[in-house]
């Protein structure tokens, strides 16, 4: 028996998982046919993942566009070819010379509408091939820039190498390659350490369920955790 949801289901994702993994999973374990989601998380990020079900799969890009927030720390004196600490790593360099104020100063020089190239390792698509791809045969292709918003990019914690941020950004902003071309403009190198997605939209890790609640919940009673309509019917 299917059971058909429409709705939208906000999850916590655990580090390690691919969006399309929480969404493979959600379509195993509660049998549904249609399952979607708004806005990717990368494998080593964890946080709001807006998850569509049904007919809500339709309001994908709707939702896909808000803007989104983040906790995160990122790490000097590294660079990798993802920009963030599970890549490859190219190079090192010296970050000691950075101080306070310098890292202060050029963090506020990369907030506002920004133009930003997409890394290599992402989902991003060049002549129907995923970039990704590409970069694990160690090819490098043209990526046209992308005009984004970092509506507020704010120190949080120091303690060198390490540095805690939040972020407030738009859609289609890698916050991986905001940390590099940050390290970049301090002179030196800056890699993504960890990442939460704590809002997305008006979506909030309050609204949020667990992976371990849903292997737990009982399939007929996921229609508890949805947002929107939620018309239910066996077939």
């Amino acid at each position: 028996m299917a059971l058909d949801y429409h709705g939208i289901l906000v999850v916590d994702k655990e580090p390690g998982w691919t969006s399309h993994d929480v969404c493979a999973f959600i379509r195993s374990r509660f049998r549904l046919r249609k399952v979607g989601h708004a806005g990717t998380l990368d494998p080593l990020a964890t946080g709001v993942l807006v998850i569509l079900l049904g007919q809500a799969t339709k309001r994908s890009k709707e939702l896909s566009s808000c803007d989104k927030a983040y906790f995160g720390t990122f790490e000097l004196g590294m660079k990798t070819d993802s920009h963030d600490v599970s890549g490859t790593v190219l190079d090192r360099s010296d970050w000691k010379f950075v101080t306070e104020e310098r890292l202060r100063e050029v963090v506020r020089q990369f907030t506002g509408v920004l133009e930003q190239t997409p890394p290599m390792v992402s989902a991003l698509k060049h002549h129907g091939v995923r970039l990704y791809r590409l970069a694990r045969q160690g090819k490098t292709v043209e990526r046209p820039k992308r005009t984004i918003t970092v509506h507020e990019f704010r120190i949080e914690e120091i303690c060198f190498p390490k540095v805690r941020f939040f972020a407030r950004v738009s859609k289609g902003t890698y916050l991986r390659t905001l940390v590099n071309d940050l390290g970049e403009a301090l002179g030196s190198f800056a890699v993504l350490t960890e990442l939460r997605r704590v809002g997305s939209g008006s979506f909030t890790l309050e609204d949020a369920v667990t992976i371990d609640q849903l292997k737990r919940l009982e399939p007929n009673m996921l229609s508890h955790f949805l947002r929107g309509p939620v018309p239910v019917a066996a077939v």
